[in-house]
């Protein structure tokens, strides 16, 4: 059957992964949340920290999402557009999209193929597109859902047909899912009629993995390897 979409995944498959200490995310924005408390920031940041492993456990256990605004509101802060600003200079560098990505989208929209991003996150839609953006890939992506912005996140079924209909195709055997999560990716893509495609290069989190029971149609090593499997998708009998 003719593929009409590929999803992907971001982080840990647009981008590649990167291991960071948590806790440092939230020191860069409290230090400076709190630079006229500077004896604050540090419990700030572990109020901080505190709440984001409550929003992933509920987004692991329940697949319930939340946002940035719901982590401040938790820990006791409000949004402080100086605060995140060196809250998103310290992601920064490990947001860069992998080398493969603009090739592989200019060949995906040369065979009419949608491309759309379901992420499961807690930053604001402005701050994904800011990224592709800056990457030069913004305007080759047809859809994009940020699970911040709906109830949901992955592996909920909601979560991947608000992703199908964000590029307007209805048929789920029509859309390839690509991601780096055996449960959040490959499980729910499947469970909704997808094909499902494992690039299994990143370090997940002891307390973020999900024992499942799951294969994928496809694992690559590389984005690029992405093609040839959608090419041969494509000229299967429908």
């Amino acid at each position: 059957m003719t593929v009409r979409a590929v999803i992907f995944d971001w982080g840990g498959t647009l981008t590649p992964w990167h291991s960071i200490e948590a806790a440092d995310q939230w020191t860069a924005f409290a230090s400076v949340a709190h630079a006229d408390r500077p004896a604050d920031a540090g419990e700030a940041a572990a109020r901080l920290l505190a709440a984001e492993v409550r929003a992933w456990e509920a987004c692991r256990d329940d697949h319930r999402s939340a946002t940035f605004t719901d982590i401040l509101t938790a820990a006791g802060l409000d949004r402080h557009e100086a605060a995140e600003l060196a809250y998103r200079e310290f992601w920064d560098p490990h947001t860069f999209i992998d080398p493969d990505v603009p090739d592989l989208f200019v060949a995906l929209r040369d065979r009419d193929i949608k491309i759309g991003v379901l992420s499961n996150t807690i930053w604001d839609r402005a701050w994904h597109e800011a990224i592709f953006e800056r990457d030069g890939v913004h305007e080759l992506i047809d859809g994009a859902v940020y699970t911040s912005d709906i109830p949901w996140t992955k592996p909920h079924p909601e979560a991947f047909r608000a992703a199908m209909a964000a590029v307007d195709v209805d048929d789920p055997a029509r859309c390839v899912f690509v991601g780096d999560r055996p449960f959040d990716d490959i499980s729910g893509a499947r469970a909704v009629g997808m094909r499902a495609v494992l690039v299994p290069h990143s370090d997940i989190p002891l307390a973020q993995q999900v024992p499942v029971d799951v294969h994928p149609d496809a694992v690559i090593d590389r984005l690029r390897d992405l093609l040839p499997l959608v090419d041969s998708w494509g000229q299967e009998p429908a």
